[in-house]
């Protein structure tokens, strides 16, 4: 089974019909044989993007679907993590990355995960593949 990690990028894309990576989104998300790794943090993003009616009730369905599906690993909040992304976040002054982009490296790292359903280039620039085209 395959295994990667999906980013905030990943899910608007997956909810905005408009976004250009929609198609491209759907493909991984309806991928049986892959496995999706994210956080809370990443889902809060998704949150706080789709916060205007009635982008919030397509927020509600994906987290029921998230969170019902063997297949998605949501990794917890917890202050060590954050103190871990933290670190990262304060390490490397020279990157544009975001505190949840720090988080989310961690996470990967820990996972042993080197794809990431991002069009992200953060991703690229702490060494993971995008698996997604730049938006």
């Amino acid at each position: 089974m395959t295994r990667a990690f999906a980013d905030t990028f990943y899910f608007l894309a997956v909810l905005n019909r408009h976004d250009p990576a929609h198609q491209k989104s759907l493909e991984f998300y309806g991928d049986d044989s892959l496995n999706f790794i994210t956080t809370e943090w990443v889902l809060t993003e998704v949150g706080d993007a789709t916060a205007a009616p009635p982008a919030r009730q397509k927020f509600r369905e994906l987290m029921g679907v998230l969170t019902d599906d063997d297949q998605v690993k949501i990794v917890t909040a917890s202050h060590e993590l954050f103190e871990r992304g933290s670190a990262l976040y304060f390490q490397r002054p020279d990157k544009k990355w975001s505190l949840t982009d720090c988080i989310s490296f961690v996470v990967m790292s820990d996972e042993g995960l080197r794809d990431a359903l991002t069009g992200d280039r953060h991703f690229e620039q702490a060494g993971f593949n995008v698996l997604l085209p730049e938006k």
